[in-house]
């Protein structure tokens, strides 16, 4: 069969692939997307990103169900009906698949279900259900992810050991369920479930959970899950695991207790590998790093003239909304736009834990490390009257400010809705913002947001709500 031409292949449909094949083909390219998957969206939206936040959300409800009753309102106990709650999470990825299928006929491009395998540098076999297919492009752009790490040691082969792929299906809600790994993959999953009833004991090998981030943020965090988790073994290690029966047998040590425990399913969170294997990119001239990601520059090219990567595979901080940047970034260089240059964006990250986390820019310890003077404002969400109307006041908004000229580094966010406020932060520190400017804007009230503000006039000793004090000019 004689290959299909075309001006552009993007291997990998995710919210990095998807978006680089519609902004090539609103910029007047032929495009062909490949996708292994039946359903478009990647990883994000099928087993990642849109599934664990519609089980957070739900086990959130249940949670403030049981919470209700200081407020005078009584529910009775909650149930919860596995088959019920799996078919509608399931309803929310069937209806944003079928919107980003919908959106790709109508910019035209061309979807084929298969599995992509490069023949060299111009050409793509792809293996599709009804047989092989090969296309011939002018570029391509790789966005095939990454998938759950799941070391030898924990790969028994059997089911009851999950990565989050299985985790976010909820085959069940585990009497005992073990969470290796305390990072956001366990510390999100590990909240669904034990708001679902599951009894959660999380072992990380480190001395905090969600290594990495600002201590002042993750404290609320772990206090809070010291109450929703059975047991945190910090600097912890599991050192042997074994099928036994209807359940896994763990052996592990903490603060030099050994512990020799069942379980009825044990969740793998240790990170996340690249999907550069079996594509076929030894046929060209891309090269992968020692950790299996694509070399790229900054304008996304590999070390083929002819082929992109972006999102996971390219390496960097893992993130959809990095993946659908570096998607315009790429489709941008292809179409001529010279300005289309991987600098250094703010990307804000986010854990939907409870309460959730939220970062952008420049943090306290990475200053530190970095040697870069800088300032801290604090707001503690005590002081705000919508956190207490949720009930909801163990939260903190936090500034990282260059002394000088005021200009606001960094952001951070701990509390009930951070992920939807860090892109004020965004907007600040992208735009060169300053605590002045900050603190000028009017907030809305009573608003979470107005925690931004207020931080900035604690930079400056006058914030409304709490006595600071008064900033030495």
């Amino acid at each position: 069969m004689d290959p299909i031409q075309t001006d552009i292949v993007v291997v990998g449909a995710g919210p990095g692939g998807y978006a680089a094949a519609f902004y090539a083909a609103d910029l007047g390219k032929k495009v062909v997307l490949v996708e292994r998957d039946p359903r478009l969206g990647g990883v994000c939206m099928n087993r990642g990103c849109i599934p664990s936040k519609a089980l957070l959300h739900a086990s959130h409800v249940l949670e403030a169900a049981k919470e209700s009753a200081h407020r005078g309102i009584f529910l009775g106990e909650p149930r919860v009906e596995v088959d019920t709650l799996r078919a509608w999470k399931e309803s929310i990825l069937s209806k944003l698949g079928q919107g980003i299928a919908a959106l790709a006929r109508m910019r035209g491009v061309t979807v084929v279900h298969g599995k992509g395998y490069f023949e060299d540098s111009s050409t793509l076999r792809v293996e599709t259900a009804s047989g092989q297919q090969y296309y011939r492009f002018d570029k391509a752009i790789v966005a095939v992810g990454s998938r759950p790490a799941l070391p030898k040691a924990f790969d028994l082969g059997n089911p009851r050991v999950m990565t989050s792929t299985e985790a976010l299906e909820v085959p069940d809600i585990p009497g005992k369920l073990l969470v290796i790994g305390g990072g956001y993959i366990g510390m999100e999953l590990g909240t669904v479930y034990a708001n679902l009833g599951s009894t959660v004991t999380l072992i990380e090998a480190m001395d905090t959970i969600l290594a990495g981030a600002d201590p002042d943020l993750v404290r609320p965090v772990a206090a809070r899950a010291r109450k929703a988790f059975s047991e945190m073994r910090l600097k912890g290690k599991v050192l042997k695991m074994a099928s036994a029966g209807k359940q896994v047998k763990v052996v592990s040590e903490h603060d030099g207790k050994s512990f020799e425990e069942l379980y009825d399913r044990v969740l793998v969170s240790v990170g996340r590998v690249p999907n550069g294997q079996d594509l076929g990119l030894e046929n060209t001239m891309a090269q992968l790093d020692e950790k299996g990601f694509l070399k790229v520059d900054e304008r996304m090219r590999t070390t083929d003239p002819s082929l992109y990567a972006i999102g996971d595979i390219a390496g960097g901080i893992l993130l959809a909304h990095k993946a659908s940047k570096e998607a315009r970034i790429a489709v941008g260089n292809i179409a001529g736009e010279g300005r289309a240059v991987n600098r250094d964006y703010v990307v804000p990250a986010v854990v939907f834990t409870d309460p959730e986390v939220a970062w952008v820019g420049l943090t306290e310890q990475e200053a530190k490390q970095r040697s870069i003077p800088v300032e801290v404002a604090k707001f503690p969400w005590g002081a705000s009257g919508r956190a207490l109307t949720y009930d909801r006041t163990d939260g903190l908004t936090k500034l990282i400010l260059e002394p000088e000229t005021h200009r606001i580094l960094g952001v951070g966010i701990v509390g009930h809705g951070a992920g939807e406020l860090i892109g004020e932060g965004a907007v600040a520190v992208e735009m060169g913002a300053t605590a002045e400017d900050l603190a000028a804007i009017v907030h809305p009230h009573p608003t979470l947001s107005e925690t931004v503000m207020e931080a900035a006039e604690v930079f400056f000793g006058h914030a409304t709500h709490v006595h600071s004090r008064k900033r030495e000019a």
